[in-house]
């Protein structure tokens, strides 16, 4: 098929103001039929495909390789599938200025704080290498949570997706793709916003890496979940593979582990999303035993079904 004459493939790597009315006008023109009629049901769901996470530095704070490739491939899928596509999902990572996973957050004794990329463990804590500023049990109880029930320890991100900035925008390529096809099939799309919780880190869509029970969100969100295996078929893109994408899809997997038929409507679209480089390895073989599971691993150039 031939693109929307608007579509320009060399923007996709750039910022710029999305032309939201020129793209629904341009759907509605190509208006193909309403989604509310199709058989199967198709979803997109979009992990967190923001600027700071696809834009070459310094527009991205923390640009995936090969990201930018990934969104172009993703953004030509929706306009090649766009009579298949009937709803359209994306997160949004947010943040604030004092998070636990931010240098905010912290100090040592001499009252520095921790450089992006520190790794802060449990035993740190407890000698007094770095101290919290702030919320002092809940900070302990966090980070020996995370290294028990997660297997991780906590590692501080530079700033990123900060509520208010451009990188925290979705693509604008994306966010005209995704306006072409709500015109195209009379469809609203849906965002989830993740990340907002100061108390804990947040790489799956659906649930914080530990439960926060102080907050309405801090749990698993269990009402959308059962929105997308309402879905025949639902596919997979985003970034980081190794980091928020692979976070989602285990918690996808987990909550659905005794409904094999809802993990096989999962269509992870491999070409579509790259892994932060040293996670290569651990993460293709999560995602193989993801696929022992049920879920199918496509190209954006397959047929759909």
């Amino acid at each position: 098929m031939s693109y929307p004459s608007f579509y320009n493939p060399k923007q996709v790597g750039q910022i710029y103001e999305p032309d939201l009315q020129r793209a629904y006008e341009a759907g509605v023109a190509d208006f193909k039929s309403a989604a509310s009629a199709d058989r199967p049901r198709v979803l997109l769901w979009l992990v967190d495909m923001q600027n700071d996470f696809i834009l070459p530095a310094p527009l991205g704070r923390l640009p995936v390789p090969g990201a930018v490739e990934d969104a172009q491939r993703t953004v030509e899928w929706i306009y090649r599938n766009v009579h298949h596509i009937t709803q359209i999902t994306a997160s949004l990572d947010t943040h604030t200025p004092f998070q636990i996973f931010y240098p905010t957050w912290w100090r040592n004794a001499k009252g520095e704080r921790p450089a992006p990329y520190t790794v802060i463990t449990a035993e740190d804590v407890s000698k007094g290498v770095w101290m919290p500023v702030t919320e002092p049990l809940w900070s302990v109880q966090y980070v020996e949570e995370l290294e028990k029930v997660g297997k991780k320890q906590l590692m501080i991100w530079p700033f990123h997706c900060m509520e208010g900035t451009a990188g925290r925008a979705l693509l604008p390529a994306l966010s005209e793709a995704i306006m072409y096809h709500s015109g195209a099939r009379t469809a609203q799309p849906t965002y989830l916003t993740k990340g907002t919780i100061a108390h804990t880190e947040f790489y799956s869509v659906v649930e914080p890496e530990v439960k926060y029970a102080k907050h309405p969100e801090g749990g698993l969100n269990t009402r959308f979940l059962e929105v997308v295996a309402s879905f025949d078929l639902i596919y997979v893109a985003g970034e980081a593979r190794s980091h928020c994408v692979l976070a989602t899809m285990n918690s996808v997997l987990r909550y659905f582990a005794s409904q094999p038929e809802v993990i096989a409507k999962l269509r992870f679209l491999d070409d579509c999303t790259s892994s932060i480089p040293g996670f290569e390895q651990s993460t293709e073989q999560r995602l193989g035993e993801m696929a022992a599971q049920g879920m199918r691993l496509v190209k954006s150039t397959e047929t759909i079904g």
